[in-house]
């Protein structure tokens, strides 16, 4: 019997969209999906344009989302799951109805506004029987998924210190105008009708807060923050003491306002024997540490590098794989998890090595501890683990 790609919708994403665009080409390159529906904008003529350069069937182009997941699932050759990549504040409606309607989700982050939402999409989905991916990039980066393997395989020792930052300048000319100024120009983020109860930490201060987690192993359980919004109505700079699970302390520093900088994750784990560092603008290296040794630069692609890193790896050494490469092998574990799925196939650990709704649970639980610590004057603030093992 001929294996048939899976088929998938987009909601948002419309021709011009820099987000809308990464997933597609992230979703193209295994050649495991084929787009065949989409609602890509509340604009008729960009959503039918979109479609159109993409392909798809005119009766196959949407007019809203609620229309797309109702005639998707009433056909034989429905989608299998959906893409969206709309701004915050429609995620959880969309992602909703979509799952209600027995069609699997990949989400932007962050997942929704509120945990009560978060949770009833997990709740959804699992009564459905469902996958569920949030799309937190920098967790399909092979260098990330070997310092995972490394912490899990005790090479650090006992984890004692997490010192990251995101820094961005993107926003720098921003401070300083009103909130209302900001949203004239275009930058929907800074309007709490759209981006929420955050803008900075809601936007890279999860990518912080998930990949820590995933590499760790451990989830923040406490934090203890002071944001600045220089006028604005959310946040643009956040500073924020970190307490994990297993006891160990840090500190997380996202900021869009901090000139010099394009795009600068970088992420430090130490332990008792040693230290990872890996930083998000040469994503194909990582620094590691062993104590009383010299330092040492692992180079993706090379033979030593071992586990799912390798497994991974689709370059040779030397040729940069980047962003949507990482996309590429979230998406590629989601697919594969669906194809197994729908195959009755017991799923194995490589196969859920993509981030599930409980990172998305988390980050959304982050980011409302975050916000009321540096309302309580910086006050240690619980963050629940609901959902997370």
């Amino acid at each position: 019997m001929k294996k048939r790609p899976l088929r998938y919708g987009m909601v948002g994403g419309g021709v011009g969209s820099f987000i809308g665009g990464v997933h597609r080409k992230a979703i193209a390159i295994d050649e495991m999906a084929e787009l065949t529906a989409g609602c890509f904008s509340d604009h008729d003529e960009r959503n039918k344009e979109t479609g159109n350069r993409y392909g798809l069937d005119e009766e196959r182009i949407y007019p809203d989302y609620r229309t797309m997941a109702e005639r998707e699932n009433a056909r034989e050759d429905g989608i299998d799951f959906v893409s969206i990549t709309t701004p915050n504040d429609t995620h959880y409606e969309i992602a909703k109805c979509f799952l209600e309607h027995g069609i699997h989700v990949a989400c932007e982050k962050p997942l929704c506004f509120t945990a009560e939402q978060a949770r009833d999409l997990q709740e959804t989905a699992d009564r459905k029987g469902l996958l569920f991916c949030v799309t937190y990039t920098y967790m399909g980066y092979n260098m990330i998924k070997l310092a995972r393997e490394m912490i899990t395989k005790g090479e650090i020792g006992q984890l004692i210190n997490v010192n990251c930052e995101y820094l961005q300048e993107w926003q720098i000319d921003t401070v300083g105008m009103s909130s209302d100024e900001v949203s004239r120009n275009g930058v929907w983020r800074s309007d709490p009708k759209r981006s929420g109860i955050s803008n900075c930490v809601g936007d890279i201060g999860t990518h912080i807060e998930s990949v820590v987690s995933y590499i760790t192993g451990s989830r923040v359980t406490k934090v203890a923050a002071v944001l600045d919004s220089y006028k604005q109505k959310l946040d643009l700079n956040a500073n924020i003491l970190v307490e994990l699970a297993d006891g160990c302390h840090g500190v997380f520093c996202p900021s869009q306002v901090c000139v010099g900088h394009a795009n600068g994750l970088r992420v430090r784990i130490f332990g008792t024997e040693g230290a990872v560092e890996w930083f998000q603008e040469e994503p194909d290296h990582l620094l590691v540490v062993k104590k009383g040794r010299p330092k040492q630069i692992y180079d993706r692609g090379c033979g030593y590098i071992p586990g799912r890193a390798e497994r991974i790896s689709r370059l040779p050494a030397g040729h940069p794989e980047g962003l949507i490469v990482a996309f590429s092998n979230i998406y590629r574990s989601f697919m594969g998890a669906i194809i197994k799925k729908n195959n009755g196939e017991l799923l194995t650990g490589d196969d859920m090595d993509y981030p599930d709704i409980t990172y998305g649970i988390h980050g959304v639980e982050f980011v409302t501890a975050v916000i009321n610590s540096s309302r309580n004057g910086s006050a240690w603030t619980d963050v629940s683990c609901y959902g997370w093992y």
